[in-house]
């Protein structure tokens, strides 16, 4: 595993984390009233606009994959936080409070990437975007089965370790379109 790859996993997480201050700013920490369903279900909105775009659909919003991808990473690490957390019916923690669970949760996601990028010797450099697309939806799909299931699964991972692999996915997704340069 290169150094590099660290980089730029830490330069796309900084750009994901700018945009989710940002967005903390407007709205406060709003989501904090999303169940994980929900969450799951906004990924997979994401998800399957990136899906629409790569097999040339007209992009009609103007938004393109990149911040879609972006929007994958910011919502799979507030899912993160809300499997922690719980969810609540207000918006229950301060800005600052709300950054340091983003923080806290973006470190296990990059720490998670750096041993998996050790085992497989970064073979995601070699995937096709697209592939990534496909794993998120897989995940996804894994997902909402976990929720249906309540969490009672006989021998896979469960549903925090979906949504790092749907992080670690998008954040790969993002350095190959050259997010970390800009």
């Amino acid at each position: 595993m290169t150094n590099n790859t660290n980089e730029q996993f830490e330069r796309v997480l900084a750009v994901c984390r700018d945009l989710f201050g940002k967005k903390l700013y407007d709205y406060g920490a709003s989501w904090r009233i999303m169940r994980p369903e929900s969450l799951t279900d906004q990924i997979f909105i994401k998800a399957k606009r990136i899906r629409t775009l790569e097999t040339g659909a007209e992009n009609l919003v103007g938004e393109g994959i990149n911040s879609e991808l972006i929007g994958i990473v910011n919502y799979g690490i507030i899912s993160l936080v809300q499997l922690e957390l719980g969810y609540a019916d207000s918006c229950d923690i301060s800005p600052d409070e709300a950054m340091a669970l983003y923080d806290k949760k973006a470190k296990e996601a990059l720490e998670l990437m750096k041993k998996k990028n050790h085992d497989y010797n970064e073979a995601w450099r070699g995937m096709r975007t697209t592939s990534y697309t496909d794993l998120i939806l897989t995940k996804i799909w894994r997902t909402k089965q976990i929720e249906e299931l309540k969490g009672e699964t006989k021998v896979s991972e469960g549903i925090d370790a979906n949504y790092m692999d749907m992080i670690n996915y998008a954040v790969f997704g993002l350095i190959k379109n050259g997010v970390d340069k800009e």
